[in-house]
């Protein structure tokens, strides 16, 4: 199959990594000094799974030079999609699907509004990895998963052939999905909470976990997704909610989430398509969030100091 890796950071180079890596036809779609040394020295990923090298690596910045692929792996942070709908253009083709492996929720209406259901599928992944250098792919922790489906919930014909591809992939976990909508809320109940927590208090997971009311906010936090996601007809439980409590107690104490990561830092961060997309989903169902609005509310100045022009 023919692979563009729209977005080669931690997750797309990872995963497109592997993919080159087994022989797959695979151009990454990067930029600046990352893309000059993967042009030159090819994509090396660092990995506790095994480190690897892709040399020569197939990159570009220029979509418009690689036409129609079978499949893109979209990879990006959700607050640059727009300029990537714009992007991916040329790479969709009649029989492409796009993969989109982003946190939240909202980009899944966009991908369907630009391309079509035809052409979009649903997508979810686990890892943490981030670009050292340019070039280094470093892959610290989570063992690496990818899960695709349709979002009708049709066992369909390129899902089945897309899991062919990648299930003997060495390095990566992969599941083809009956229910991918359940699988994007169960992440997003983890990630939004864990974020938006992590981010207000600017603490990690082992301290605030710690704290009977800094652990008391994060599952009102989860709970608060779960109520908004059953509005939308999303069967998130209870249980839902304490898998994500019983995965967290095991979460290294050190550990950040991406956003939280940004935002410490003053970087533009994920947080419109995290907090800011809970928030308002549960007033479009009239549901109460309070957690989630008060750390938006409190998140919000940072983010926009951040989003000024330098």
């Amino acid at each position: 199959m023919k692979f563009a890796i729209f977005g080669t950071g931690g997750v797309g180079g990872y995963f497109g990594g592997r993919l080159a890596q087994a022989g797959e036809d695979v151009t990454f779609i990067a930029r600046g000094h990352h893309l000059s040394a993967i042009q030159q020295t090819g994509l090396s990923v660092e990995s506790i799974r095994g480190d690897f090298v892709v040399n020569p690596a197939r990159a570009i910045d220029l979509t418009q030079t690689v036409g129609a692929v079978d499949v893109v792996i979209l990879a990006i942070k959700a607050w640059q999609l727009d300029d990537a709908i714009h992007q991916m253009k040329p790479l969709v083709g009649d029989a492409t699907v796009i993969v989109p492996l982003l946190n939240g929720i909202e980009h899944m209406e966009a991908l369907v509004s630009a391309f079509g259901s035809e052409h979009v599928l649903g997508g979810v992944c686990r890892i943490s990895a981030f670009i050292a250098e340019a070039g280094h792919i470093k892959h610290v922790g989570i063992d690496p998963f990818i899960a695709f489906g349709e979002l009708n919930r049709e066992m369909s014909e390129r899902v089945s052939k897309l899991y062919d591809v990648i299930k003997n992939i060495s390095g990566v976990t992969v599941e083809a999905s009956g229910n991918i909508e359940l699988a994007m809320w169960e992440k997003y109940l983890l990630i939004a909470a864990f974020s938006g927590v992590g981010a207000a208090t600017r603490s990690p997971v082992g301290m605030f976990r710690s704290i009977p009311e800094t652990r008391a906010m994060f599952r009102r936090a989860l709970e608060e997704v779960a109520l908004v996601a059953n509005s939308r007809g999303v069967g998130l439980t209870e249980g839902s909610v304490q898998s994500v409590m019983d995965r967290i107690d095991q979460t290294q104490p050190d550990t950040m989430a991406s956003m939280q990561k940004d935002v410490l830092a003053g970087r533009p961060s994920e947080l419109e398509s995290q907090t800011g997309a809970l928030v308002r989903m549960a007033r479009a169902a009239t549901v109460s969030v309070p957690t989630h609005e008060f750390i938006y509310a409190s998140l919000l100045p940072m983010e926009k100091k951040a989003r000024q022009p330098s």
